[in-house]
């Protein structure tokens, strides 16, 4: 796994609360001021929107991912693919979903600047 790709995808997968809710202040390091996204929905998100709904969450999705690739799209700028999904009652896999998102590294660090999710055609 290259340097790149291991950076980018602990920040991605951080986003996921991996057993740890992700604080306010700790979110805003991680979202670009410009920050957009595109749920899963179709729905259009911004920052602050993205921000709340995060920070208030008290119970957290139990999320699993993997094939990630990156691709460096410029210099200090990332693109990362993944596909994901929820882990269900029992065990079982809901809402499969290809993700990519676009980082870039400034000042602050990678910040995550796009995200879109897509309803997968078919589990993986």
């Amino acid at each position: 796994m290259s340097p790149l790709l291991q950076a980018i995808q602990a920040l991605e997968v951080e986003l996921h609360h991996p057993g740890v809710k992700c604080s306010r202040q700790r979110l805003e390091q991680l979202l670009h001021p410009a920050f957009h996204e595109v749920g899963r929905s179709g729905r259009a998100y911004d920052r602050e929107t993205i921000v709340s709904h995060l920070a208030s969450l008290s119970t957290l999705p139990a999320v699993v991912s993997d094939a990630f690739a990156i691709a460096e799209l410029a210099s200090g700028v990332a693109l990362l693919t993944y596909r994901s999904a929820h882990v269900g009652p029992g065990g079982a896999l809901a809402h499969h979903t290809l993700r990519s998102s676009i980082w870039l590294e400034g000042a602050v660090g990678w910040q995550l600047r796009y995200h879109q999710g897509t309803a997968a055609a078919q589990p993986w």
